[in-house]
């Protein structure tokens, strides 16, 4: 009899493996940080004893959703500017009041805040684009969640440098503070092509190779912003990324709104990952990703919430529902971004795009046990007979019972175990004061 940490028995399971499989009356295993078996419960229970088990009756067990694109620290930004077309957004708005309001605070309890919303919803994973990422990497691994974070690099000064050379230097130093860390990794985020010069593309690219790291950066996010880029470069912007060496496995792209067949052609040729953030599109009105055209061309495709000053929530069941129904109205065929597709770019498909699928994503022996149950003993869950069905069209992040991430129960039944929901509540709204009288002056 094997002794082992913990085990998750009596519910049904989606591996999401290659085969995506689906067990009744399952078990997943743990040991320390890892799964270390998935079976059925009676035959689990001959092999292995465990010094705390989760009963997970009447509910299923899955890897934890990936979300793959978001700034958390901008909960603290929540509807303060909405309705409002994506540039004016931006420059009459969100710039001006990280301006005036971001410090090293903000991003820390923001962050935090973001954190319990995506716990409470089931995301056991997201990458994060923001100012002072060093704090959001902090709140994440007291939260006990995996993040990938970057620092957002502009021209121009931020809230955090006044160059683009200190945001280069700050990049660095988040890659050698958190090197090697269980739950925070890095990446290297330029914001946009219409923000950043060539020269810091290149000390980007550069740095990214020397540190074998990601790159993520918006592209392509509505018709005025492809326009812009191709008055500036004379050509399209997929086609300039190429002729300066960004399109390859290790790129992350941000939104692909406005992307062509041959820009679709070009990432799915070089590898490139691309996050669909659905609700954000929408609600900018900057237009429909090709999001099933990518996907037939084999690109890999995650899901993200993006920030909540854009969306308004960090519920990755609620993109994965609206990801579903938006392709299906727009091409006017319901066959299309199935049920089980979707969910796959919420876990597997998001894990690959964020360079992790060897990690996470799926539960299978070997990898990280970040897994989630869901309650299914409710009257919207009754009666079952499809479970990825369930999950996009039915469920909502409230039905989240219990999140392990790294081995670690981070929430049971309902209750946050490494966050003060109260305490972090009350200092983003003291937060909030201060942004309020911001604009006043």
């Amino acid at each position: 009899m094997q002794e082992v940490d913990l085990i998750i028995t009596g519910a049904k399971a989606l591996l999401l493996d290659s085969q995506n499989t689906i067990m009744d009356r399952a078990a997943v295993v743990i040991k320390e940080d890892e799964i270390v078996a998935v079976g059925r419960t009676d035959e689990i229970a001959k092999q292995f004893r465990a010094k705390t088990t989760i009963s997970a009756g009447h509910s299923l067990i899955m890897p934890g959703f990936v979300n793959c694109h978001t700034h958390a620290a901008m909960t603290c930004f929540r509807g303060i500017a909405d309705d409002l077309e994506l540039m004016d957004w931006l420059n009459s708005y969100i710039f001006p009041a990280e301006a005036k309001n971001v410090n090293p605070e903000l991003a820390y309890w923001g962050s935090l805040l973001g954190a319990a919303e995506m716990i409470k919803s089931g995301t056991t994973t997201f990458c994060d684009m923001y100012i002072f990422e060093d704090e959001t990497a902090r709140a994440a691994k007291e939260a006990g969640i995996r993040c990938l974070v970057g620092e957002v690099l502009f021209d121009f000064p931020s809230p955090n440098f006044k160059t683009p050379e200190e945001g280069i230097a700050y990049t660095k130093f988040l890659i050698e503070k958190w090197q090697g860390d269980s739950l925070v990794n890095i990446m290297i985020e330029p914001h946009a092509l219409y923000t950043c010069s060539q020269s810091l593309l290149g000390e980007v690219k550069e740095l990214s190779q020397n540190y074998h790291l990601p790159i993520g950066l918006h592209l392509l996010e509505n018709a005025a912003e492809k326009k812009q880029l191709e008055e500036k470069f004379g050509k399209g912007a997929v086609s300039f990324l190429k002729d300066i060496g960004y399109l390859n496995e290790q790129l992350i792209a941000f939104h692909c709104v406005c992307f062509s067949d041959e820009d679709i052609k070009m990432f799915a040729d070089h590898g490139c990952n691309v996050s669909h953030n659905p609700v954000s599109n929408m609600k900018l009105a900057s237009g429909i990703a090709p999001v099933p055209e990518m996907l037939k061309a084999g690109i890999n495709v995650g899901l993200g919430t993006d920030g909540c000053a854009s969306n308004n929530n960090l519920d990755m069941i609620k993109e994965m529902s609206t990801a579903a129904k938006l392709h299906k109205v727009a091409l006017l065929d319901p066959t299309v971004m199935d049920a089980h597709t979707v969910v796959r770019m919420a876990t597997i498909e998001g894990a690959k795009a964020l360079g992790m699928g060897h990690k996470i994503g799926s539960l299978e022996p070997g990898k990280k046990a970040d897994i989630i149950t869901i309650g299914l003993n409710k009257p919207h869950l009754t009666p079952l007979y499809n479970e990825y069905s369930h999950l996009v069209y039915a469920a909502c992040g409230n039905d989240v019972d219990t999140v392990i991430i790294n081995g670690k129960v981070v929430m049971e039944n309902r209750k946050l175990l490494t966050i003060d929901e109260e305490e972090v509540m009350g200092e983003v709204g003291k937060i909030a004061e201060q942004v309020k009288e911001s604009f006043k002056k």
